[in-house]
């Protein structure tokens, strides 16, 4: 596998033109395709997906009350803020897609960096894609079997072809992928803007009975709040997601930092206003009974066109599929380019000039994990692992402020903010095992450990068989997808 040490990173990023005759571009190198607004879409449009409509309630159920609840919430989101700051120095200074891959590679070397792409690659992210494109079907094929859950059989069928059909959208065309971004964006806010404006509409008849004395019944503890705060984070889980797609973005040094101050804090708002509009309807109890929130709030508010909810739910979800395949597929790009998966994944289509291998890979490990009836418990597990790695990589931040004094900073934000989000990191980290130890918690260290013997036996000493095996495998998908290694460029 080949070490790509060397890419083009000027401002203008030009594509030569490719020639009629000729099987290979002149040039081929991922176009600056995402704007200011695109990268605010992708953001927003990754974080809010599916989980503030169906189930905000593990905050309320580790606080207690109504009041911490709200709070939690606000924390949740400055945190976010405070994280996303810390990735637009990191991007800034290391202007190349893959976020924490990069990142770790440059602060502490290619172990750390292998062993987060592993991790991501084989069940993070792709998990992660396969629950949101199974939530996307349930509420698809919830209006066709009224009074009784679908068959699992269809659900599974649906959510595979949302999986193929993302896929192909995101492997044909970056422009195309970020304008249905856009547009997926866009309809999901219409249905928080539905749900806050009716919000504010019954709190200004008086509606606010659950807010009395909001702060009685609470159970504060640290266990607790150290739960709570895992659950909402894990509702704003993909603010970092722009960073993964940084070389195709326009102008990034104005646009990663804009795209983050914005649409961070427009995801926060916008989770408080949702769930103070819940809690005008429902009482704690309430809303701790229900299935679905945003449905129960539907029946109780929107009647007759309480329809709408989980239509908007559905396309919520499908638009967080949607950028969270288009972002993590770079990951698989990146991490190919630099020798640590088949040199197949870091080439790019000639036509399309996308990384197209990296996409299909991401997909198809996918659609492997919707298979299974049930994964929602394995995530659960492994989610305590991505605060490990966003934690090692603010770290990674404060430690290249004296390593790599170097580099160019174009955002330079106070060394508090990394200090305070590694702090919370490893709370967040040591949290769960402390309160609820679980052989599962050990059994996912052991297997983030297992990518070293990987590591060890296909990167480091690139046995003579693995090569065999890649190179007819690279071979044949090269002539089948039409695609080459992205161009090399000494500066």
């Amino acid at each position: 596998m080949e070490n790509v040490r060397h890419r083009k990173q000027s401002g203008s990023q030009a594509l030569d033109d490719v020639s009629v005759t000729s099987k290979k571009p002149k040039s081929t190198n991922l176009q600056k395709e995402v704007g200011l607004i695109s990268g605010i879409c992708v953001i927003v449009g990754t974080v809010i997906g599916s989980g503030i409509f169906i189930s905000p309630k593990s905050v309320l159920a580790n606080v207690g009350a109504i009041g911490p609840c709200l709070v939690i919430w606000a924390a949740c989101g400055v945190l976010a803020t405070l994280g996303a700051l810390c990735f637009a120095e990191l991007g800034t200074m290391i202007p190349k897609s893959g976020a924490e891959y990069p990142y770790l590679l440059e602060a502490f070397g290619p172990i750390p960096a292998f062993l987060f792409s592993w991790s991501s690659l084989m069940v993070i992210k792709p998990s992660a894609f396969a629950i949101i494109c199974l939530s996307f079907a349930e509420y698809v094929s919830a209006p066709f079997y009224p009074g009784c859950d679908p068959p699992m059989a269809v659900i599974k069928c649906l959510a595979t072809a949302a999986i193929v059909a993302i896929t192909v959208l995101n492997s044909l065309s970056v422009k195309w992928t970020s304008y249905l971004q856009n547009i997926l964006t866009a309809t999901k806010m219409v249905i928080v803007i539905i749900i806050i404006v009716s919000g504010i509409v019954l709190l200004a008849k008086g509606n606010t009975k659950n807010f009395n004395n909001s702060f009685d019944s609470s159970s504060i503890s640290v266990g607790g709040i150290s739960l709570a705060f895992y659950s909402g984070l894990w509702a704003y889980d993909g603010w970092n997601q722009l960073n993964y797609i940084t070389e195709e973005l326009k102008n990034p040094y104005r646009n990663l930092p804009l795209s983050i101050i914005i649409g961070i804090p427009l995801v926060t708002v916008c989770y408080i206003l949702i769930n103070t509009s819940y809690f005008t309807v429902m009482s704690a109890t309430e809303l701790l009974q229900s299935q679905a929130v945003a449905v129960t709030f539907g029946d109780r508010v929107l009647y007759p066109a309480s329809w709408i909810v989980p239509l908007f739910v559905a396309l919520s979800a499908l638009g967080a599929a949607n950028g969270t395949c288009f972002t993590s597929g770079r990951l698989a790009y990146v991490a190919g380019r630099e020798g640590h998966m088949l040199k197949v994944l870091s080439y790019i289509s000639v036509k399309r000039l996308t990384p197209a291998p990296a996409i299909i890979f991401y997909g198809t490990i996918a659609f492997f994990y919707v298979l299974p009836g049930d994964i929602n418990t394995l995530i659960n597990y492994f989610s305590f692992a991505v605060w490990l790695f966003y934690g090692l990589t603010v770290l990674g931040l404060i430690i290249m402020r004296y390593t790599r004094k170097d580099l160019k900073r174009p955002i330079r934000i106070p060394l508090i903010i990394p200090f305070v989000v590694v702090l919370v990191a490893i709370v967040l980290v040591l949290a769960p095992i402390i309160s609820e130890p679980e052989f599962a918690y050990l059994y996912c260290v052991l297997f983030i450990c297992s990518g070293f013997i990987f590591y060890v036996l296909f990167v480091h000493y690139k046995f003579g068989w693995a090569q065999k095996i890649s190179e007819p495998i690279t071979m044949h998908l090269q002539m089948l997808l039409e695609v080459v290694p992205p161009e090399e460029v000494t500066e």
